[in-house]
């Protein structure tokens, strides 16, 4: 595929204007102000649109869009004893798999083309991610609560079983990670044992942490004055590429771990604050050096994959609250958006639009009335574009979602397939 006169965002977040760019394979071929000699095949007339690097999701529960809307108004604690986890008991890989190709559609029309996934029967969530064409890291997070061994978990046999399969499966498209829930739902044995194999492996770890008050402070008082934070440097977890979600309460000392060990932020505004649990020093973080990503979190809590969401929301929310509108620039969070998530995951060839790169693109309608007229580039994309002027989201070179269509899945099915699911579940509780 050829774009030809189209403008492009390059790895420096600049626009280059009247640009071509080839596509062939998995890869961009081709960047020029000329027509290349070279026939890539279909041309694509770019007049008055934009390519740019796909987005990536940091932090999601993909199987939890069987459940929007199901526990409102609700504290973090109540909303998982009370909605969410007797709603989970009755989930199967059949439905996991069509709560997962649903929630990628969702996130193919925000521009999305990768996600890093937390959650359980995870052999059906990898093939979703397969069938559709999306990238993702999958982690099958675990819980643990008395002294028994990590080898003795069920769990982490399909922890195992996932990463023989999938690690690495459809060219590299799918990747898998280790993940304990979080420092309130295991023992330290266990999460000292995983974070152990996770090392002997060479995989990532997914955690979530000090996403509430009461979770951070209890973990103080339960382990010796250590934070979440502290907890899981002990234990070895930030010895290997780390993605920690939420890190709402986390302290200036926590901070230092993390730009210590590299370890990235997801940050989840619009779950954060619908929970009401607060809003992440994502201000303080960026002073720090900590590399932060943007993550939805679960249909459940947010209520939507909308990632343009909490592209624009993760700076305003810092300008607001600290009364200075210089915090958190475009160009800070439109990296977090795409080359930090693609670190995040380990993509060295992703990210960012350039020669040699994965073809991860999104093809933006800048002729549209909410970005007309244009003063300040990156500004227009971070605060006024929706998932209207989004009319292109390739992944690999291969256009998953185009003109409001979807070129790797039946939408109609996947519906159909949701809602089934959930009737069924609703009717056993």
């Amino acid at each position: 595929m050829l774009f030809e006169d189209i403008s492009v965002l390059d790895e420096h977040f600049q626009k280059l204007d009247h640009q071509f760019v080839g596509i062939k394979d998995s890869y961009i071929d081709f960047i020029g102000d000329a027509r290349p000699f070279e026939d890539y095949g279909e041309v694509v007339n770019g007049r008055g649109k934009l390519l740019m690097s796909g987005l990536y999701n940091l932090h999601t529960h993909l199987p939890m869009t069987l459940l929007r809307g199901y526990g409102e108004n609700l504290p973090l604690q109540r909303w998982l004893e009370e909605r969410i986890f007797p709603f989970e008991d009755h989930l199967d890989g059949e439905s996991v798999y069509h709560a997962t190709v649903l929630g990628l559609a969702e996130m193919m029309k925000y521009g999305v083309v990768a996600c890093s996934d937390m959650y359980f029967f995870c052999d059906s969530v990898a093939q979703a991610f397969a069938d559709t064409g999306m990238k993702a890291a999958i982690s099958r997070s675990l819980v643990s609560f008395d002294d028994t061994d990590l080898k003795d978990l069920d769990r982490f046999s399909e922890c195992k079983e996932l990463f023989q399969k999938w690690s690495g499966a459809c060219d590299g498209r799918i990747r898998i990670d280790m993940s304990v829930h979080a420092e309130y739902t295991n023992t330290e044995k266990i999460v000292t044992q995983l974070a152990e194999y996770a090392k002997e492996l060479g995989t990532g770890m997914h955690v979530h942490l000090s996403e509430t008050l009461k979770e951070h402070e209890e973990c103080k008082a339960r382990r010796g004055g250590r934070t979440p934070a502290q907890f899981f440097e002990d234990c070895g977890v930030f010895d290997v590429p780390a993605t920690a979600a939420h890190c709402v309460y986390a302290e200036e000392n926590d901070l230092d771990i993390f730009v210590r060990h590299g370890v990235t932020v997801a940050h989840c505004p619009v779950s954060n604050l619908k929970l009401g649990s607060g809003v992440a020093p994502v201000s303080r973080m960026l002073q720090k050096g900590v590399q932060v990503a943007v993550g939805t979190d679960g249909v459940a809590s947010n209520n939507n994959g909308n990632l343009l969401e909490e592209i624009k929301l993760t700076p305003m929310l810092q300008k607001g609250i600290h009364r200075d509108p210089t915090l958190v620039t475009c160009t800070q969070v439109m990296q977090m958006a795409t080359v930090n998530g693609a670190s995040a995951q380990g993509r060295t060839d992703c990210g960012a639009l350039k020669a040699g790169n994965r073809a991860d693109l999104l093809m933006i309608d800048l002729n549209q009335p909410n970005l007309t007229p244009c003063h300040d580039f990156l500004h227009n994309l971070v605060y006024s574009m929706t998932e209207s002027n989004i009319l292109m989201t390739m992944a690999d070179g291969k256009v998953l979602y185009q003109n409001g269509e979807y070129k790797t899945l039946d939408i109609e099915k996947a519906l159909y397939h949701a809602r089934r699911c959930t009737s069924q579940i609703l009717k056993q509780l």
